[in-house]
C-alpha cells in the first residue's frame, strides 16, 4: 500500500485543479435587489393613432423600492429627444413628455422609456407607437 501513496496523493491533488462553480451569495446590504426598476407607460395605454396638429402629452412612471436614479426616454420619428430625467432616489417617478404631432402625418413615432435604480440595476423597456394620420 505505501508503495501506491504517492500515486495516490497524486490522483487526489490532479482531481482537485478542475474549474468548478463558485458559491454566490445575495447582497448584504440593505433594501438592495438584483432588480431593475418597472416603467410603465399608461398614457396612451397601447399603441394609438393620433390626429395631426393637436400636441399630445405620453405619460408615465418608474417604480422601485430601493429608489430611482434615472429614467431614460428615446424616441424614434417626430424629430424630438428628451434628456434623461433625475430620480433623485424616490421610489415612484412620474413622466410627461410633449410630443407635437403637427407637421408629422403619416409619420410613426415611436416611444421608449427604461428606468435606472440606485443600485444601477437596469429595468425593463416600455414603448408606445404613436402613428399620425
Amino acid at each position: 500500500m505505501r508503495k501506491h501513496l504517492p500515486w495516490l496523493a497524486s490522483l487526489v491533488v490532479l482531481t482537485g485543479c478542475e474549474e468548478r462553480d463558485r458559491l454566490t451569495f445575495p447582497s448584504n446590504e440593505p433594501g438592495g435587489d438584483d432588480l431593475g426598476p418597472v416603467t410603465v407607460i399608461d398614457n396612451p395605454s397601447e399603441d394609438t393613432t393620433l390626429t395631426e396638429g393637436a400636441p399630445f402629452v405620453l405619460s408615465g412612471r418608474a417604480v422601485d423600492a430601493t429608489g430611482i436614479d434615472t429614467v431614460y426616454f428615446d424616441v424614434a420619428g417626430g424629430g424630438v429627444n428628451f434628456s434623461p430625467l433625475s430620480g433623485g432616489g424616490q421610489e415612484t417617478v412620474r413622466f410627461g413628455l410633449l410630443i407635437s404631432t403637427l407637421g408629422n402625418r403619416g409619420q410613426t413615432i415611436t416611444v421608449t422609456a427604461h428606468a435606472v435604480d440606485l443600485h444601477d440595476n437596469q429595468g425593463g423597456v416600455a414603448i408606445r407607437r404613436l402613428t399620425i394620420e
